[in-house]
């Protein structure tokens, strides 16, 4: 990786800031939630998430052509219908729509392009949470907490610049 990204790394890991920091991780770890947040710049982030949608849609394109190949197949389907119904469900990109922009004096989420209202909806949401809970001003009072380690690992002549 770009060396910028691995020296923040070990800041972060370095600096015993109050926080989990688990470090880089793989792309499996984003769907299994190993992490609460992923932090990537805009381009990394948005082909991982188009890898995520991509794959999904054709696991689920392979499953369907599977599934109706034979009669004992179509009747496995039958018998497994409620557990692809909440598959379906858990892995339904509206339920989990709307990227957060940080670093801004307030609060931001994007929607993906293509959603419905539900999706909409559930973006809306997210700012909603985010809102109850005094996000700007949490995320505000870490960066000073964390900026006051980083000032005590700093030499002194970087302090006073």
């Amino acid at each position: 990786g770009l060396e910028q990204v691995k020296e923040a790394g070990r800041l972060l890991r370095d600096l015993g800031l109050p926080l989990e920091y688990k470090g880089f991780i793989e792309g499996d770890d984003i769907g299994k939630g190993t992490v609460d947040v992923v932090v990537t710049e805009g381009f990394t982030g948005n082909i991982a998430l188009k890898t995520a949608e991509g794959t999904a849609k054709q696991l689920s394109t392979y499953l369907k052509l599977v599934l109706n190949r034979t009669l004992l197949s179509r009747l496995g389907a039958l018998l497994a219908t409620g557990a692809f119904a909440t598959l379906r469900e858990r892995m339904d990109p509206r339920k989990h729509n709307g990227g957060v922009f940080l670093g801004l004096n307030g609060i931001v989420v994007k929607s993906h392009g293509g959603t419905d209202a539900l999706g909409f909806a559930t973006a809306v949401d997210v700012a909603i949470e985010m809102i109850r809970n005094g996000l700007v001003a949490k995320i505000a009072a870490d960066v000073a907490e964390m900026n006051r380690h980083m000032d005590a690992f700093a030499p002194p002549s970087a302090v006073s610049a």
